[in-house]
């Protein structure tokens, strides 16, 4: 267009100058008007156009700062919330008795193995009290039979697991973590895990034994409270020789082990920070301690309740996500709360495997 303007424009003024006075002035005000159309209004059009804001492109900083989905590495469910014991400072109280269907949990498994989880672990409530282990069973042998995780574990208090359990499902088993919170049988009587006439450290012991002879991983749990923080447990972990010591600083849950809607009143159990770090500081020689105080332990794990919900405790209780059976995975588990950088913090990857951790059974 702009390669012809010059020859239409002196076309144009050739003509207007041929023509009767009478026309001249009528002419020139139509050659104006082209000139206007042909020159002006395009300008006007394309210096519109520029005006347009225009978004910046997203920089590389910026691009690689964008939070990525959250992978489910490590899980715990809590398919059960009932209970054999009464730990006064329980933070998963039995406040359901609800249990998913065993084929609704082996598909929920599913789902988060395909989205991306390694570790399983099985906790409750008391996991061995549902069909006197067998569900929990089933699912152990799917978990590593079928879907081959590379570890499959479970937490117990230890009371109910009988050595068929081990004879039946023991090869599917990485680590059984038993929680035991003092070797003073009257102090897990004070906490409320005593049982009547069964006695829980002898209960440990067997335990252990039944662990090295069906090389299952042995592991311990041990939350620290005010009747147990100034005990010296060195010399029993020492013989136990667990291959983790999980010492826990005891934690407030609202709903669960405190405020109005509460099963449990876990005050009085609470210690200070500094009572904590003496009584690490007390077992210091023990090599395979592995501290967890309230501020690694509260938002660091991804727990799935009995509905598989995820449970977000960032703000000081546990606030359901949508069930991952009904949203899936990815969209439940952007209300987990997850802090997956206090997990890589407080060692929560670690050779889960039995396989890798090349045990003397």
């Amino acid at each position: 267009m702009w390669v012809l303007t010059p020859a239409a424009f002196a076309g144009k003024l050739l003509s207007v100058f041929g023509l009767p006075l009478s026309s001249l002035w009528r002419s020139l005000v139509l050659l104006f008007c082209w000139l206007r159309a042909t020159f002006w209004l395009p300008g006007t059009k394309r210096a519109k156009k520029q005006l347009v804001p225009r978004e910046p492109d997203k920089t590389k900083e910026e691009e690689e700062d964008a939070p990525l989905p959250t992978t489910p590495t490590s899980v715990n469910y809590h398919f059960t919330r009932q209970c054999n014991y009464k730990c006064g400072f329980c933070f998963h109280t039995a406040k359901t008795s609800f249990v998913l269907p065993l084929e609704e949990a082996k598909r929920g498994l599913l789902l988060l193995k395909e989205a991306g989880m390694e570790k399983i672990n099985f906790s409750g409530g008391e996991p061995f009290i549902h069909d006197r282990g067998e569900y929990l069973g089933k699912l152990v042998k799917f978990c590593k039979a079928e879907l081959q995780l590379p570890s499959v574990s479970i937490v117990s208090n230890g009371s109910l697991i009988r050595e068929k359990w081990f004879q039946n499902y023991g090869e599917y088993l990485d680590i059984l973590a038993i929680s035991c919170d003092s070797f003073d049988e009257q102090v897990n009587i004070l906490i409320g895990r005593g049982q009547g006439k069964k006695n829980h450290v002898e209960n440990l012991q067997k335990l252990r034994m039944w662990c090295r002879n069906y090389k299952v991983a042995f592991k311990i749990n041990s939350v620290i409270n005010r009747f147990n923080v100034e005990e010296d447990m060195t010399e029993q972990i020492k013989a136990l020789n667990p291959v983790r010591w999980k010492v826990f600083q005891c934690l407030l849950i609202e709903g669960e082990n405190t405020g109005e809607d509460a099963l449990r009143e876990a005050e009085r159990f609470v210690i200070s920070d500094e009572e904590f770090e003496r009584f690490l500081e007390r077992h210091k020689e023990v090599s395979c301690l592995v501290p967890e105080s309230n501020q690694k332990m509260k938002d660091s794990y991804l727990i799935l309740d009995e509905y598989m919900r995820f449970l977000n405790c960032r703000k000081g209780r546990k606030d359901p996500s949508k069930s991952i059976l009904d949203v899936g995975v990815e969209e439940a588990i952007k209300f987990s709360g997850f802090d997956e950088k206090m997990f890589l913090k407080r060692g929560g990857k670690y050779i889960w495997s039995k396989t890798d951790l090349k045990l003397d059974w």
